[in-house]
């Protein structure tokens, strides 16, 4: 007895708009996985910076340093869902925005310097990540 899956190419009407996801939809997913991404990074810094037991035990314990992991996890699941509908070449670029997230987070949270070499970095990658979309929508 052969089963036809529910989601089927035949069960599909492309006719209907909503039938196909949103061409934004999976860009709007990366760029949610880089402020994760970022997040993520600033809540290891900050378990990392208050580690009380040496070793597996104190990072365990850790909760900024665990919520931080769980936010990577998060990251890579809705990269993946992204990755399904979207074009690797256009969003993978797009996850070079967390650089620049983090630099940001980094100078408001941990006061960490910005001098002339990141801003620099931090144009060159907006720059890139904004060349390399417009490529992609043809």
């Amino acid at each position: 007895m052969k089963t036809e899956p529910l989601l089927s190419a035949a069960a599909i009407d492309s006719s209907r708009p909503d039938a196909q996801p949103a061409p934004r939809q999976p860009v709007a997913l990366v760029f949610c996985c880089t402020i994760l991404g970022a997040a993520a990074q600033i809540l290891m810094k900050t378990g990392a910076n208050h580690i009380a037991h040496p070793g597996l035990w104190g990072m365990l314990t850790n909760l900024p340093l665990m919520a931080g992991y769980c936010l990577y996890g998060i990251s890579t699941l809705l990269l993946v869902l992204a990755l399904k509908d979207g074009e690797l070449s256009l969003l993978y670029p797009v996850i070079a925005l967390t650089y620049v997230w983090v630099t940001v987070l980094s100078f408001v949270i941990f006061r960490d310097e910005i001098n002339p070499f990141k801003i620099t970095g931090i144009v060159l990658i907006v720059t890139g990540v904004a060349v390399l979309g417009r490529g992609g929508r043809r």
